[in-house]
């Protein structure tokens, strides 16, 4: 258990503190994306656009729950069995996206390329291996897998609405305005279906590592 809390208490204090570097450096306007005429919006929409990223959410998930484990190793319960579920696939789909689509044309640098690989790379191995090894399982049932879904659907349906309106996208992926519509409606299904697979898989590494924490030793 002291190990467990101590992988926690690591996740935790590292995505802390890469989203407060972060969002200081976006506060400020350093490190954040141009309109296309080179101007920088007002402080109130960077901070809305940070938070509207799906790496910043899932990391604040990832970090969520990762305190709540610090507090209490083996929790439970319906709530909390949908946001880790959701930690943990959203961390998942992060890092996958990154690496195939979005490494090739992200460019930053300084104290941004920190918090770049913190957001990317390790915040997402750090949680994924964490409950590989200290769990808690079984948490990951068919219902707080479909009921999780509900977040990225949201998402998505947000980020239509405050593209509409700005012309701002997060990812070029889901960019209605220069892809048009019907284009992003097919990328929403493919990551709907790698997040239907991965919880796939999630579910019975879920129930093998349940079933072999429940079996007495030897």
């Amino acid at each position: 258990m002291a190990k467990a809390k101590a992988w926690h208490s690591l996740t935790f204090v590292l995505i802390a503190a890469a989203i407060l570097t972060q969002l200081v450096l976006t506060i400020q306007g350093s490190g954040v994306q141009l309109a296309p005429d080179r101007s920088i919006a007002g402080t109130g929409e960077r901070v809305l656009r940070f938070f509207s990223f799906f790496t910043i959410q899932s990391n604040l998930l990832a970090a969520g729950t990762a305190l709540a484990l610090i507090l209490r190793p083996d929790r439970d319960g319906r709530t909390w069995r949908v946001l880790r579920v959701s930690a943990i696939l959203g961390m998942t789909v992060t890092f996958i996206t990154y690496m195939a689509v979005l490494r090739p044309i992200v460019n930053v640098q300084g104290v941004s390329k920190l918090t770049d690989i913190a957001f990317h790379y390790i915040a997402p191995l750090l949680t994924i291996i964490g409950w590989y090894l200290f769990g808690p399982w079984p948490r990951i049932d068919v219902m707080s897998l479909l009921r999780h879904l509900v977040w990225p659907f949201l998402y998505f349906a947000y980020i239509l609405v405050l593209g509409a309106s700005t012309g701002w996208y997060p990812y070029p992926f889901i960019d209605a305005g220069k892809l048009g519509y019907p284009h992003v409606l097919r990328n929403a299904l493919a990551l709907t279906l790698m997040l239907l697979i991965l919880g796939a898989i999630y579910h019975v590494l879920d129930t093998k590592l349940g079933k072999a924490k429940a079996q007495p030793p030897r």
